[in-house]
Formats: C-alpha cells, structure tokens, sequence
C-alpha cells in the first residue's frame, strides 16, 4: 500500500525542518544531560528525575520519527502557482457563513498544518474538502455533524 502524500505549504515544510532541526541538535542535548544527572544521584529505581527525563527522551524519538515520516512523503504545494480561479490547498479563502451571517477567512493547507486556531483548515476536514474545486461567489454547502452549512466564496488570494 502506497503511503498517503502529505500537502504542506512552504512555511509548514519550514517550520517542520526547524523543529526536527531543534530536536535533534539542542532538545537530545538538554534531555540527555537531564538522563545524566539523574543517573549522578544514585539508585534509579526511585528516582522520579530520572523517569521523567527518560519520558521526555521518548518523547523527542517519537517526534523526530513522525517528522521524518511526514517529510519523506511530503509534497510541497508552490503558492506561487496555485490557480486563483478555484480554491485549492496554499489559497487564502474568504467565505461568507450564512448561519451566522459572518465573514471568515481560512487558509487551506494539508492536514499536518491544520490548525484551527490560526485560520488553518485541513484539505481533508469538512469544510477544506467541500470547498476544494470552488469558485468566486459560488455557494457551497457542508454537511457536519451539527446540520448542514452554507457558505459563499467571496474572495480566492494566495496565502503569502
């Protein structure tokens, strides 16, 4: 079976390889002088410093494994080149919800950048799969666990 690809806009790409990039270098550094001076202190059979520096050793591993994951499949969406004329992953959207009789704005990236908080939505949630394929003033409808929404595309930027 052939791994999915992951989407990823070039500042996802960025931040991903400065993170694996802090992990590797300072954050293994840090945990393993943690791991050292909890071995100092003797016996590591109750040593609860020693456990958590060992915890968080793990922790950084499986990180750094997800990361690695995702960037061997990764496929880097070009804004520069994405077609304004539709709505596809890297574009900026602005959407009129009729609901709650608002503007929004979202950036549509891949599902390892999707972060709601910060107006980014996953190409593969509800609402980024709907309006894939859009156009200016077209008028899309979601369906969600809540009832169905509606939402009209105002507004196709590129992100940057």
């Amino acid at each position: 079976m052939e791994e999915k690809k992951n989407l990823l806009t070039y500042e996802g790409l960025r931040k991903l390889e400065e993170e694996i990039q802090d992990l590797k270098v300072n954050k293994r550094k840090e945990v393993a002088q943690k791991i050292k001076e909890a071995r100092e202190q003797g016996d590591l059979s109750e040593n609860a410093e020693y456990d958590a520096a060992k915890d968080e050793q793990r922790d950084i591993e499986a990180r750094i494994e997800e990361i690695e994951k995702i960037l061997k499949n990764a496929e880097v969406v070009v804004e520069e080149e994405v077609d304004l004329n539709k709505i596809s992953v890297g574009c900026k959207v602005k959407v009129f919800d009729f609901e709650f009789d608002e503007e929004m704005e979202f950036k549509i990236v891949g599902s390892t950048e999707a972060n709601s908080l910060q107006g980014k939505i996953s190409n593969e949630s509800p609402v980024g799969k709907a309006l894939l394929g859009s156009k200016r003033d077209d008028v899309v409808t979601v369906e969600t666990q809540a009832g169905n929404c509606q939402y009209k595309v105002l507004d196709i930027q590129r992100s940057n």
